[in-house]
């Protein structure tokens, strides 16, 4: 048990937050001055958030943490390692297999991360007095800029959190508070001259160092996107279904990362690279049984077949055009143009007209292998 002292109050938060199993802890200004609401609205009005239209209807609420909560005095973050136990890079060197991302290979980290906050937040409240309200990333609140605050790490030029200690591999949670706390120094920025994680992206989607244009991120295309996926983006995708974890997995901060120690965050060996052809023969009822409680169950099974189905047709194996043609009469018409589209590319079938984000017809070509190409 925890033995909380008045004149120490962030030493017995960090020691409450490591028996509650965190691996990192910081303190932040909620009140002081920041740029990183600015930076938002510079993203936002550059249409780089894509089809996600909550970031631009909820962006006067996150471009502050006072913004969100008037009250707020100091944050305090919390960093849960999810570590991956083998090579994320491996698995697209498998055309035959699927790649899932890190993240979504467990237990669903906002359940376990909200559980434990609102312990360590209660905890806080009744030792420390004052308010306090407990956040995962799917309220209003910009967390990776109140982590470098906090000292936790530093936003990479793949925008993404870097960690000393745990390289890209933290999940981040936040409590916010009215008590005043004394802050950490915010973390420098160490990526130095490397450039790694912008050379590896599979479709360009950095248009600078730490700047990122969603809209032709793996991550956002096979997950928030919608619809077909634009062609210019399906050869590149390769056998990524959910998410892409290229630009993590290569930084070199890597080096000192560790696997997670949190149980619920291990990889299932269902979603350990898992057979294409297992994965499109799925209906509505497997698919819920098979991701249940994770990550992927957000996107629904329709999305994830499509997903599957490109990366069928990215494989070179004509033994996976089965399982493409039996999803010719699906009932979702992104399955069915997808199932086309492979087919196609594995010498089967020509596959109906492919339709933009817009609905309009778009003439579809032969993709050629390589980043952002048609």
């Amino acid at each position: 048990m925890t033995t909380w002292t008045s004149d120490d109050p962030t030493g017995s938060i960090r020691a409450a937050a490591r028996a509650l199993g965190f691996d990192a802890c910081g303190f932040a200004s909620a009140a002081d001055p920041w740029s990183a609401g600015a930076r938002l609205a510079e993203f936002i009005a550059a249409d780089r958030h894509g089809t996600m239209a909550w970031m631009e209807t909820t962006a006067a609420r996150r471009s502050h943490p006072t913004a969100l909560w008037k009250d707020a005095r100091s944050a305090i973050v919390l960093g849960l390692n999810y570590g991956p136990d083998e090579d994320p890079l491996e698995v697209t060197r498998r055309p035959g297999r699927a790649a899932i991302s890190v993240y979504a290979q467990g237990r669903d980290y906002h359940r376990v991360i909200k559980g434990k906050l609102k312990t360590l937040a209660g905890q806080v409240a009744r030792r420390l007095g004052g308010e306090v309200k407990v956040f995962v990333d799917t309220a209003p609140l910009m967390e990776k800029p109140l982590a470098e605050r906090a000292g936790l790490g530093w936003q990479g030029k793949h925008t993404n959190l870097v960690s000393q200690d745990f390289g890209s591999w933290l999940f981040l949670g936040s409590i916010l508070t009215t008590v005043d706390l004394a802050p950490d120094e915010p973390a420098v920025d160490r990526c130095g001259s490397c450039h790694a994680c912008l050379d590896i992206c599979p479709t360009n989607a950095f248009v600078a160092p730490y700047q990122l244009d969603a809209r032709a991120c793996l991550s956002y295309l096979t997950i928030e996107h919608a619809g077909p996926m634009p062609l210019k983006y399906r050869a590149a995708m390769g056998n990524r279904v959910f998410g892409c974890d290229d630009c993590l997995a290569v930084c070199p901060w890597n080096k000192f990362a560790s696997a997670a120690r949190e149980a619920r965050l291990a990889a299932r060996d269902a979603l350990r690279a898992p057979p294409l052809a297992d994965l499109a023969a799925l209906d509505d009822a497997a698919f819920r049984a098979r991701f249940s409680a994770t990550p992927v169950k957000r996107i629904g099974r329709d999305r994830l077949v499509r997903n599957v189905l490109y990366a069928i047709g990215n494989s070179g194996d004509p033994a996976l055009a089965e399982a493409a043609r039996a999803r010719l009469g699906d009932d979702s018409e992104v399955v069915r143009e997808a199932a086309g589209w492979a087919l196609e590319r594995l010498g089967g079938r020509t596959p109906p007209p492919s339709r933009d984000a817009s609905g309009h017809r778009a003439e579809w070509s032969p993709p050629r292998r390589g980043a952002g190409e048609e």
